[in-house]
């Protein structure tokens, strides 16, 4: 039987009369096209005719928001699901509060799905005291992009999520908000990204939504993402700011390359940039690490791209690392020309993202579900 059959707060639904003037209840969590971590997710269960509904995972996600003086009562939350999205609406549900007297901190069960709606109101008796909602919000797959420029804004192409849903969302670290992930990717370079195609590829059919959150730098090799560094740091602080997510997409290799970094030390470079930032998040997401050493129209150096590729193998066998895809296969047209001194070309972008979608639903396929 699915987890999702919604308890009816008797007496509330029918003779309910709200307020003229509730007193206005403004959210700071969730935010606007934020898109919240799943858990609960069961491959084998996830079809759409599965028995009892397809288990496509949920999230607790914290409701927050001054309190209005006025707000006396009980608090609920309702969820409302927007037009072409994916997931399910439920009438008026008890919201968890703790006891604080200035602000509203609850919790809500929210099914994997989105964009929605959040409503939420405290009603005292058959009065409306407080009232507020948010939209668009998601429950599905958050993954953290880190690297150089191959993972910024420095493609051929300025590319728009197509998904009727829009449900591909990105991160903006500096002013702190969440958005629809057109291109170019925020604070990254004025170019096209490889995001979002493959996000117009996972959210039809993983039927959630997805959020690419990008602190990828150009022109970094793996010394320049020291846990002693700014960059460091900052991946760090914003992994810890969203909150869960799924896996970091590692994207990078070029400036290595180039430095003529030795095999063992870009090893041991990876590895304490990975086990530095597991223990500044608390917990272990798996790094997915593409292959990307091919920059043609700056270099052309087998030997050396060879030595960060085995390095790479290397790494796809330790605790905490998985394979990425193998984007050095993609050569010729696939890359932008000598004048635009560019990466991927706009057909190099969607083949790269189909490359990074083989990957992705194998990777969350595979494990289970679990994180």
């Amino acid at each position: 039987m699915s987890r999702w059959l919604p308890f009816v707060l008797v007496g509330c639904l029918s003779f309910t009369t709200e307020a003229a003037e509730p007193a206005k209840l403004t959210l700071t969590h969730p935010l606007p096209y934020q898109v919240v971590q799943r858990e609960g997710f069961e491959p084998k269960q996830s079809a759409v005719n599965s028995p009892g509904g397809p288990e496509l995972g949920y999230a607790d996600i914290a409701v927050r928001a001054a309190k209005p003086a006025s707000a006396k009562g009980d608090w609920q939350f309702r969820l409302v699901l927007l037009d072409k999205g994916y997931g399910r609406s439920f009438d008026w549900l008890a919201l968890q509060v703790e006891d604080h007297e200035k602000e509203l901190r609850g919790l809500a069960e929210v099914p994997a799905g989105g964009w929605y709606r959040l409503d939420v109101r405290c009603i005292d008796g058959e009065t409306v005291t407080a009232a507020g909602s948010v939209e668009a919000i998601g429950v599905g797959e958050v993954f953290v992009v880190a690297g150089q420029s191959y993972a910024g804004g420095a493609n051929d192409e300025v590319l728009k999520v197509t998904d009727p849903s829009q449900a591909v969302a990105t991160y903006d670290w500096q002013a702190k908000t969440w958005k629809v992930a057109h291109d170019p990717p925020p604070h990254n370079g004025d170019g096209g990204s490889i995001w979002p195609p493959l996000g117009d590829l996972l959210v039809p059919t993983l039927r959630v939504p997805v959020a690419f959150v990008n602190v990828s730098v150009g022109a970094t090799s793996t010394t320049k993402w020291h846990p002693d560094g700014p960059l460091h740091k900052r991946l760090v602080a914003v992994g810890k700011e969203i909150g869960s997510f799924r896996a970091v997409l590692w994207q990078q290799g070029e400036s290595d390359v180039i430095e003529n970094t030795p095999l063992a030390t870009y090893v041991a470079n990876m590895q304490e940039i990975r086990d530095a930032a597991s223990d500044g998040w608390g917990f272990e997401p798996p790094w997915l690490l593409a292959k990307s050493t091919l920059h043609p129209t700056v270099y052309n150096k087998p030997i050396e791209e060879d030595r960060i590729r085995r390095a790479i193998d290397q790494l796809w066998n330790q605790p905490g690392f998985r394979p990425g895809p193998d984007t050095d296969v993609l050569g010729g047209d696939n890359r932008g020309d000598a004048k635009s001194r560019r990466h991927f070309s706009a057909l190099g972008q969607r083949r790269a993202a189909l490359l990074w979608f083989a990957v992705l639903w194998n990777e969350l396929h595979s494990s289970g579900g679990e994180r």
